[in-house]
């Protein structure tokens, strides 16, 4: 593993002209609706509900582990370890087949192209839970899970947007041929394949399939937005009681290990995204070891444990969720 990294972002920072952002903030707006996405938004869930029907009635139990186990999982580390951790953080480095095999799983997950998903997220990270964050959490739960997305851009984000560097992005030969070719991409991997496979092998019908597809991908973006909304309103701060993030460990569970929100805003740059990246919640942390492991990662950047101590007792809220609160002896506090 190579040294530590000491500083947050690990990409270029552009000097922001503007007025300074103070979290939390939520002023006063307008709302201009995107009637396209509320639509797709809408036939999504009531698709999804055909599919629960579905799996009550007529559906294989064979698709089901397919879909919400096999193909969910390997959606998942296509975000989480692919878009956000390699390509939005830089917290490790990939070799080109580890990032071909990142850039189809995240083509799998259907969550926008790579570079989009990256440029929002590392301006999430500038601007957490300001009017510069694209899914600004201070305008409560609906907004920060879906909301953001059915209405047009705040100003702000558009403004400061311009400040994020994407350079690395665009200079990657595999992000560019997923921006090329996106929804040819994410419609075969995230849609026709998962409706032909059940076909196939498990005897679906194409209108079970085609459904119970609509209703895995709909629960895999919910999952994606608890992120976003409730690990930045319920649960502790032993990190940093200044930030909305927290440790959630529902979310935790659910999205393979990127519920631990205030450990990841206090420490970004860390490959693991949480204090204890080994443990059974973070799958993600094994997936990129393994692959560290077969030489196809590299350079993982981690935190020291007297840092992570250091920070915890200086600005966290003394709560000790994970058991990990301890003085820079390691040893534990009372």
């Amino acid at each position: 593993m190579a040294p530590c990294a000491t500083k947050s972002l690990p990409y270029k920072e552009i000097e922001d002209p503007f007025p300074k952002l103070v979290a939390p903030q939520a002023a006063p707006r307008s709302y201009q609706i995107l009637y396209l996405n509320v639509l797709v938004f809408l036939y999504l869930h009531i698709a999804s509900l055909y599919g629960i029907y579905l799996y009550c009635t007529i559906a294989s139990w064979k698709t089901f582990i397919f879909h919400n186990l096999v193909t969910q999982l390997v959606a998942g580390m296509g975000m989480t370890a692919g878009a956000h951790r390699l390509w939005s953080h830089r917290a490790y480095k990939a070799k080109m087949p580890l990032q071909i095999l990142l850039m189809l799983l995240n083509s799998l997950a259907f969550g926008n192209t790579i570079i989009h998903f990256a440029r929002d997220h590392r301006l999430h990270h500038r601007y957490s839970d300001t009017d510069a964050d694209p899914h600004n959490a201070t305008r409560g739960f609906f907004y920060s899970h879906i909301g953001w997305l059915m209405v047009k851009k705040h100003p702000e984000v558009l403004r400061r947007g311009k400040l994020i560097d994407t350079s690395d992005l665009y200079a990657n030969p595999v992000l560019k041929f997923q921006k090329k070719y996106f929804f040819l991409l994410a419609g075969t991997l995230c849609f026709v394949l998962p409706t032909i496979i059940p076909m196939y092998f498990f005897e679906e019908t194409l209108n079970t399939a085609f459904h119970l597809a609509v209703f895995r991908y709909t629960v895999f973006i919910h999952v994606v937005f608890l992120v976003n909304s409730a690990a930045h309103l319920w649960g502790n701060k032993p990190y940093d009681k200044q930030i909305k993030p927290v440790q959630n460990y529902p979310v935790s569970f659910l999205t393979f290990g990127e519920g631990f929100h205030n450990y990841h805003h206090a420490f970004p740059w860390d490959y693991r995204a949480a204090e204890l990246g080994n443990n059974w919640l973070n799958f993600t942390t094994k997936f990129i070891d393994f692959f560290a492991w077969i030489g196809w990662a590299y350079d993982l950047k981690a935190v020291p444990e007297n840092v992570i101590h250091s920070r915890a007792n200086r600005t966290g809220d003394d709560s000790d969720l994970w058991g990990f609160k301890r003085d820079n002896n390691n040893s534990k506090i009372e």
